[in-house]
């Protein structure tokens, strides 16, 4: 029996207040690591199992790179986004595909409408179809056809668990988790997701998060290049006015948000948190990770302060603010 989080496993992480009145909990688990990678404080059982969803993307994509894939800049930051279908991430997602000889139909990923609100009520009005290109996890699926081209393996059936570059993701997983996998789900791109420990997830992305490009190991390298790439490109990781975007936007972190109340996020020093809410609700994960972190000595209670008005915590009743999302007390 695979030993998953429960509810016994979780404890208080956020809550929803309501003209002074607690209407919802966020419940879960959480573990932070100092900059040296050292675990300085858990919430909840850390050691449980979860599916790391969007949030492994970022070591999907240094596997990708090692496996060949020739991306820099703005593509590499694409190869780890779950984005917003704009058309802007469409265009580069194209260029990611085109230089490999590729076309949107060897996506395997399925046709989507951008969650983008203006982008798709653009297309409505053109008369347009949900596309594979606008799939939030297309830049992924475009830097695994990559791999594929550039190392000779077949493009059909990429995301097969059983196909080359899937082994190889799995074996790099492995390695910067520390960990085994336990078990593999079908995520909802259609691409394997590996379960893992919330503390083997944040050992993964506080390697990735920290690592130099002037590294003497390419794997370290290739990582660090990704976290430049996307703190230099912020909009490509997310979208304007979304919490990942926001957050490196405003605080200079390396985050990345995953479906079912999935988050890690690494500070300018290397500090690392990694949650998962029980929910799965993802509406309070970027501020209570943020909070942690400034817990954690790693951000100013400032930083934490700027990241809260920015994002889109309020709750709102007769078309005005009555209340807000904000973390649990005892974090």
């Amino acid at each position: 029996m695979l030993e998953t989080l429960t509810v016994a496993d979780a404890v208080e992480l956020a809550v929803v207040e309501r003209s002074g009145f607690v209407e919802s909990r966020h419940a879960g688990a959480a573990i932070v690591l100092s900059p040296d990678g050292d675990v300085v404080r858990t919430l909840g059982n850390p050691d449980a199992l979860i599916l790391p969803r969007s949030s492994l993307k970022p070591l999907q994509a240094v596997a990708c790179v090692t496996a060949g894939a020739d991306l820099t800049g703005v593509e590499l930051a694409m190869s780890t986004a779950s984005h917003t279908g704009t058309d802007r991430h469409a265009d580069v997602v194209r260029e990611i595909l085109t230089a490999g000889g590729l076309t949107e139909d060897d996506l395997a990923c399925p046709p989507a409408w951008p969650s983008d609100t203006r982008s798709r009520d653009e297309l409505v009005r053109e008369h347009g179809q949900p596309a594979r290109i606008r799939m939030n996890c297309s830049g992924k699926h475009a830097a695994m056809l990559r791999a594929c081209v550039a190392t000779g393996w077949p493009t059909a059936g990429y995301l097969d668990a059983a196909h080359p570059l899937q082994l190889h993701i799995r074996e790099v997983v492995e390695r910067l988790t520390g960990e085994k996998i336990a078990h593999t789900s079908v995520d909802g791109c259609g691409a394997p997701v590996h379960a893992i420990t919330l503390a083997g997830l944040a050992r993964g992305i506080h390697r990735i998060g920290t690592a130099s490009e002037r590294s003497p190991f390419a794997l370290h390298r290739v990582a660090g290049t990704l976290v430049r790439a996307v703190k230099e490109n912020p909009w490509t990781i997310q979208g304007p006015g979304t919490a990942d975007t926001i957050a490196i936007e405003t605080l200079g972190v390396f985050t990345k948000g995953g479906a079912e109340g999935i988050m890690v996020m690494v500070a300018p020093n290397g500090a690392t948190v990694a949650l998962k809410m029980l929910d799965g609700s993802s509406r309070a994960s970027t501020i209570v990770a943020a909070t942690l972190l400034a817990r954690a000595g790693a951000l100013s209670d400032a930083d934490v302060a700027t990241l809260i008005a920015a994002l889109p915590l309020a709750v709102h009743g007769g078309g005005s603010d009555v209340g807000t999302i904000r973390p649990g007390a005892d974090i």
